[in-house]
């Protein structure tokens, strides 16, 4: 009997693979054993995926320093997550468009005066389209995660706690940011099926995404909390630095692309 994932020579008395540990499939595939293994999978409370979301929130030095360390088979792999993550925005999005579009009007009265606030065309606010920017969410995760690695990696780096080098950055931020993307999703479509204002949804738990970084950065890096707390106001100051940077490239790429196209 060989592996069907890796080719590997088994004996028929094992279950898995000690080369690539997949699970051996010794019976034909039917709607039952199907069922169970999506219920090990995702259901049950031992599987990767619950011991990983739970720990993420209690323990995430576990997760992320223990795969950065080389625990690769306890937790769910950090893209694998973040594709998790991302899959889960594409249905909240899909459910946003389908069944709540009255919460993407932009009828809340603070919009409604940042629009109004100037007949100018310059207002920022005026051509803002919400509904456009919910459809890209994916897209801005995912463009999210370069920019906060940057900046983490320059703060830590600056006050000189180099234990983490950019791609152990990188992990941090994968695996904070998946964390984050599933509990907005969720959160969002749970508070949307009670009736809430998403702009306040969403409000609400940008706070929290703030709290919850400040929390994985003193648990990853053990340091004191006054120590985490000018470590974590130097990385908003570094994201913030960065961000300013991106859109005065973006705004000079835009006008010099209306200018070679007069």
């Amino acid at each position: 009997m060989e592996c069907k994932n890796c080719d590997t020579s088994l004996s028929k008395l094992i279950n898995y693979c000690p080369l690539c540990g997949a699970k051996i499939v010794k019976k034909r595939l039917t709607f039952k054993n199907l069922s169970v293994d999506i219920t090990e999978q995702f259901l049950n409370i031992d599987n990767k995926f619950l011991k990983t979301f739970l720990h993420l929130f209690t323990k995430p030095e576990l997760v992320i320093n223990g795969f950065i360390d080389g625990t690769r088979k306890k937790y769910i792999n950090v893209i694998q997550y973040f594709a998790v993550a991302l899959t889960l925005v594409g249905i909240q999005v899909f459910l946003m468009n389908t069944f709540f579009q009255e919460a993407l009007q932009l009828d809340n009265e603070f919009l409604k005066g940042l629009e109004g606030s100037s007949n100018s065309k310059n207002n920022p606010f005026a051509s803002f389209d919400f509904e456009e920017y919910n459809n890209y969410q994916s897209i801005v995760y995912i463009l999210s995660v370069p920019i906060a690695t940057i900046a983490t990696w320059i703060a830590y780096y600056v006050i000189g706690l180099r234990r983490l080098n950019f791609t152990e950055h990188l992990v941090l931020n994968l695996y904070y940011s998946a964390q984050i993307i599933i509990v907005t999703a969720v959160l969002s479509i749970l508070f949307l099926c009670f009736g809430f204002d998403y702009l306040m949804i969403s409000g609400f738990i940008s706070v929290l995404t703030f709290g919850y970084l400040f929390f994985v950065l003193k648990r990853v890096f053990n340091t004191p909390f006054g120590e985490t707390v000018l470590h974590f106001l130097l990385i908003m100051v570094a994201y913030f630095v960065l961000f300013m940077i991106i859109m005065l490239i973006a705004v000079a790429i835009g006008i010099i692309y209306v200018l070679l196209n007069k």
